[in-house]
């Protein structure tokens, strides 16, 4: 017969290692009606298998992937998997740019990052369909009066189009310092004194429309655009069309000198908000049988622009990839069948991915803002095996 503390000695070492292990608790639920204008079902109503799911969050649980804070998965316009995890909320001055620890949650706001372009591109899409602008093919410098002394070497050339698509052809590329570094083209910007004239004054290197160079001062150059089409800044125009309809609140957008929008970097939603973005997407600028978006700016943001492919081996290799209206896009195999993807993407782990062929809209945060992001590859591995 067991002895008493032979026994007790067992018992606290199984307590120990189910309070150590935070997946040990884990079961799958499914999400709650908040009656915030998201539909809910469950995993099995959609014919996704939980298993790998559940696997995956206990990955996630047991720190396999750090700094992934939310995954939320949509199928069949219902939300169906939605899940928030610890990590760091985001601090540029601090070191992996990570502030205090937090525990995420659903009602937390989160920084976009460049998840914030592609916003800003559908207020552009809004802003033509409802007449302020003529069209994409327009010079910038119709918009822009108070910059017009800055209309000089061809910048005339450059239209709205090639500030969407990353073609304008100016000086700027955010990717060839890191961002920690003040040096790095659009972390200049955000300390200047007037943000969209340090833009505007940088010499024009390439004939607009030929070469991608991504710079986020496209998307501050197309919120003063907005601003002086509309008469609405970014801010307002963003609630008036597009987020009071899908009923988005609360939401932030960040402001730099001069009182310019940040339509580049600066947008604060909450994941459920950017699944609704998701979803306005995936029905082709529908909501409610409300149409909010024109469905050919649907394509503009699904498609590259020309040119605009390349080998690439960010986010687990994945390869050739494209990048349309500020939208990126992709194609995958799955089940040995080509998928066409496009999403919008911020820096740290901000995804919104679109996959219509599977009626799919899968959300991630995160802050991976030195490390490698997981989330193409839970995609690959774990979310797209689920499926039945």
């Amino acid at each position: 017969m067991m002895k008493p503390h032979y026994i007790l000695l067992i018992l606290t070492a199984i307590i120990f290692c189910c309070t150590s292990n935070p997946s040990a608790h884990f079961t799958y639920h499914p999400p709650e009606n908040i009656h915030d204008g998201l539909r809910v079902a469950s995993l099995d109503d959609v014919q996704i298998n939980p298993a790998l799911l559940i696997s995956l969050t206990k990955d996630i649980l047991d720190d396999k992937f750090s700094e992934v804070h939310s995954i939320l998965i949509l199928k069949d316009n219902k939300l169906v998997f939605e899940e928030y995890f610890p990590g760091h909320r985001f601090a540029y001055e601090n070191a992996n740019h990570h502030g205090d620890q937090f525990v995420w949650k659903r009602d937390s706001l989160h920084r976009m990052m460049s998840v914030s372009k592609s916003i800003t591109s559908a207020c552009i899409g809004i802003a033509v369909d409802q007449g302020f602008i003529l069209n994409v093919h327009q010079s910038i410098f119709d918009y822009l009066p108070e910059y017009r002394h800055l209309n000089d070497d061809g910048k005339d050339k450059i239209t709205i189009e090639h500030l969407l698509t990353m073609t304008s052809g100016l000086k700027g590329n955010e990717w060839l310092v890191p961002y920690s570094n003040p040096k790095n083209d659009v972390i200049e910007v955000y300390f200047s004194e007037d943000p969209l004239e340090t833009i505007l004054e940088k010499p024009l290197l390439h004939t607009p429309g030929e070469y991608f160079q991504y710079y986020g001062g496209s998307n501050f150059l197309l919120g003063e655009i907005l601003r002086n089409a509309s008469k609405l800044n970014l801010d307002s125009f963003s609630k008036k069309y597009l987020f009071d309809p899908l009923g988005i609140a609360p939401y932030e957008w960040l402001r730099l000198n001069k009182d310019v929008i940040d339509g580049a970097g600066g947008l604060i939603l909450t994941p459920r908000d950017m699944a609704k973005i998701g979803l306005l997407f995936l029905n082709k600028g529908v909501w409610n049988e409300k149409r909010i978006l024109p469905e050919d700016w649907i394509k503009k943001s699904a498609f590259p622009y020309p040119g605009n492919s390349w080998m690439n081996s960010w986010d687990d290799h994945w390869g050739m990839r494209g990048y349309a209206c500020s939208w990126w896009t992709h194609t995958f195999s799955h089940v040995g069948k080509k998928i066409d993807m496009y999403y919008a993407a911020g820096w740290g782990g901000q995804y919104i991915m679109i996959i219509p062929e599977l009626n799919t809209v899968v959300v991630f945060t995160g802050g991976n803002y030195t490390t490698s992001r997981p989330c193409f590859g839970i995609l690959k591995n774990y979310i797209l095996p689920a499926y039945q």
